[in-house]
């Protein structure tokens, strides 16, 4: 189990991808107009004409309206294919005039002498300057069953252990390592990482303060920089507009330290320091920040969840916290997670020991957000993933599903998937299982694999998602003492 980075520092204490690309998109911080998603992997034999069809949905997002012109490419074909699948669209552009989605019909044309195979289709939405992606595998084979050939190569991602981090992605059905992307975090111990909304640094928070590390956007290499600032951040987030970095800090402080737009400090603006209730130590996954900059949320343990307006154009960025401070469910039990989905609807908080008769005591509570205020929805009892600690919660890029990584008493880890409307969840058929005590989950940026690492079982995992459900497609247990995976944002 992970220390708290205040007990270290007592002086007494001196992912073979398995499967095809879904319809997954990371947060880009509020900027994209638009999502795409698509309903999943097909697979038929040669020449079918049914069966051979896969939905492409496109979603807007901030207020978005205009056409969004669709295309789509075959980018991966078995070896020396004969007669190649070959794609198509109908409509080739769908118009958006209202916060409704639209949706186009993806089809995947084979004759009877194609090579049986995996091949991945890549469909792109452009808009103007906006071009966003989903990608669908279509498994061609002389019999019936579902997409096993790998689906490329993943976007970059960065795993942080408690002395190191290194950056990685999954090409080949393998975890592969990026040439220059690893750092040992030599005297110092790590605690949480963030990356910029650009994707060109990130922050390792360390004994040290933060190190600042350039991305190399192309490669993914990384360039250490010189560390300043906290020396007990528990949990860090860059804001949406890349201009602050925010510690919630064992010292009990929320402070907002002002940063450039490479990401260095920015010394001709002032640190904001804000003194938040007192409770224990906040985790990796109990710092958020709303897509649209506009709120922080931070889970106090047994003293509840704490919400702060945030204006990034402001030498003090945090406002007063919302007010009352969201006490534990029952008045038992810890606030250790919180996430905001992408539409700046929904605030949810995951919590321990809510139902204080059920071995499975975690809780997913979930908050509609109003203006200084957050309204719980309507249920008789929070709802209750499979697990007792839920430590990371994962909302999808359309808003349409969220994830939350359990830990299970004397057992591997589990993520339980809900669908969500804008006033009820509802469990999905099944839950993914995850190394021991899973702590952080993300998005990969080709819309392909979700990502999740367990620290005690010291494993990666990525899974691909149907329908919402998850599928486990690649393990690895060669990680050491994993904490927290954060992925490159969307180009």
């Amino acid at each position: 189990m992970r220390i708290p980075i205040w007990v270290r520092l007592l002086p007494a204490a001196a992912l073979l991808l398995a499967g095809c690309g879904d319809f997954w998109q990371a947060p880009d911080g509020g900027s994209t107009s638009f999502s795409l998603s698509n309903s999943g992997n097909i697979s038929f034999v040669p020449g079918a004409t049914s069966g051979n069809t896969a939905t492409i949905t496109v979603t807007p997002t901030n207020s978005f309206t205009g056409t969004v012109s669709l295309a789509c490419a075959v980018t991966t074909t078995p070896s020396s294919a004969t007669s190649p699948a070959t794609c198509s669209l109908s409509p080739t552009s769908v118009a958006i005039s209202s916060t409704s989605a639209q949706t186009a019909t993806l089809t995947v044309a084979t004759t009877s002498s194609t090579t049986a195979g995996a091949y991945d289709i890549t469909v792109t939405g452009s808009s103007g300057s906006v071009s966003e992606t989903t990608s669908v595998c279509a498994d061609v084979s002389t019999t019936s069953g579902t997409c096993s050939a790998a689906a490329g190569t993943s976007g970059n991602f960065y795993i942080l252990s408690s002395n190191s981090i290194a950056g990685y992605s999954v090409s080949s059905g393998a975890l592969n390592a990026i040439s220059s992307g690893s750092y040992t975090l030599s005297g110092a111990t790590a605690s949480s990482v963030a990356i910029g909304p650009n994707g060109n640094f990130l922050y390792v928070a360390t004994t040290s303060g933060f190190i600042p590390f350039t991305i190399n956007t192309s490669t993914g290499a990384l360039t250490q920089g010189t560390a300043f600032g906290d020396q007990l951040a528990e949990a860090i987030q860059v804001d949406p507009s890349g201009k602050w970095l925010l510690d919630a800090s064992a010292a009990g402080q929320l402070f907002a330290y002002p940063i450039t737009s490479s990401g260095t400090e920015d010394t001709s603006r002032s640190i904001q320091t804000t003194t938040y209730l007192a409770g224990n130590t906040v985790e990796q996954g109990g710092l958020a920040i709303s897509p649209n900059g506009a709120l922080v949320a931070v889970a106090l343990g047994n003293t509840g969840t704490q919400v702060f307006p945030f204006n990034a154009s402001n030498s003090a960025p945090i406002g007063a916290a919302y007010s009352p401070t969201t006490k534990p469910y029952g008045g038992s039990g810890a606030s250790i997670a919180v996430a905001f989905d992408p539409q700046n609807r929904l605030l949810y908080i995951g919590e321990t020991a809510a139902f204080n008769s059920n071995t499975n005591s975690g809780a997913l509570r979930v908050f509609t957000v109003g203006s200084n205020s957050l309204t719980e929805f309507s249920y008789s009892t929070p709802y209750a993933p499979t697990g007792t600690s839920p430590h990371a919660i994962l909302p999808t890029s359309t808003g349409n599903y969220v994830y939350v990584a359990s830990w299970q008493p004397s057992a591997a880890g589990l993520i339980t998937g809900y669908s969500v409307t804008s006033s009820a969840l509802t469990a999905l058929s099944t839950t993914a299982a995850t190394g021991t005590e899973p702590y952080s989950m993300t998005e990969d940026n080709t819309d392909s694999y979700v990502l999740a690492v367990s620290n005690s079982g010291t494993t990666f995992d990525a899974y691909t998602l149907s329908s919402g459900q998850l599928t486990s497609s690649l393990t690895s247990s060669s990680l050491s003492t994993p904490i927290a995976i954060v992925a490159a944002p969307l180009p």
